[in-house]
């Protein structure tokens, strides 16, 4: 019990810095932040037009704004390899070795500091989405879970990222390499237009996408579907809550030893 609590306690503490570190840089929380409201004026008024009502059964922009929600907070699990991947870079690794606290608080403290920063890129959009129309239709206590649930998603993938960024420890190759693969993952899927309108091989794979499954759960936990426009008949869609749990929780339990791990290596050296 006194690990965990001086895990606990070092994770606070590094959580702290990395949010202090935020407040003094605001550089990095603007553009965090213009980029979804980006999306959302991108495609609620120069797309939302050709793709339209007809192809997802509600307004667009209902149907756009969890989409947005979910590419959203997984770009931003990226920071989390950028930041260690920086902190690796000028030396800041090197001076938590020194100290007497447990390895795993440092990734702790960092992916936690994350989802602070993916919680205030959401009131951002939020806010953003009810200025172009967008509307929670539900009770508050689903809408809860709905932001829970992008978030817990979230903080899964920013795990994959600490260990990508331990793995290549360069910020600049962490963004590309983050981006080669995020980019497609958030844009093949039900983010912006229904799976049925891709072809073949990317329909399936948008079926059981991750991020679709998110996006489909938060779009029912918001109220932004319609009865008569019912999800593909695929188990993820159908169960979409229930499936990104499921990814969560594996994904964590992968990841989180790996990257613990990969940090003990790294600064062994």
């Amino acid at each position: 019990m006194t690990s965990l609590a001086h895990t606990a306690a070092d994770a606070v503490t590094v959580t702290r810095r990395n949010l202090i570190k935020i407040r003094r840089v605001p550089d990095l929380l603007v553009f965090t932040t213009l980029q979804p409201i980006m999306f959302v004026l991108l495609f609620a008024y120069v797309f939302g037009g050709a793709i339209g009502e007809q192809n997802t059964g509600i307004d667009y922009k209902e149907f756009l704004i969890a989409g947005i929600f979910a590419q959203t907070v997984v770009f931003g699990s990226t920071f989390t390899g950028f930041s260690l991947a920086e902190d690796l870079q000028k030396g800041f690794i090197d001076r938590f070795r020194t100290l007497p606290m447990s390895p795993a608080a440092v990734l702790l403290g960092r992916t936690a500091s994350d989802v602070v920063n993916n919680l205030i890129s959401l009131l951002v959009m939020g806010l953003s989405g009810l200025v172009v129309g967008w509307r929670i239709r539900s009770n508050p206590l689903d809408a809860l879970g709905g932001f829970l649930l992008l978030l817990l998603f979230a903080y899964a993938v920013s795990w994959i990222m600490a260990l990508v960024g331990l793995l290549v420890r360069t910020p600049e190759v962490v963004n590309n390499a983050a981006f080669i693969v995020i980019f497609p993952l958030t844009f093949i899927a039900n983010t912006f237009v229904s799976p049925e309108t891709l072809p073949g091989p990317l329909r399936t794979f948008a079926y059981w996408n991750p991020v679709s499954s998110v996006t489909q759960a938060a779009r029912e936990l918001f109220g932004n579907t319609n009865p008569q426009f019912p999800p593909p008949d695929v188990w993820p869609l159908q169960h979409p809550v229930v499936y990104s749990l499921l990814w969560s929780a594996a994904v964590l339990l992968v990841f989180v030893p790996l990257s613990v791990r990969q940090y003990q290596r790294t600064t062994s050296r």
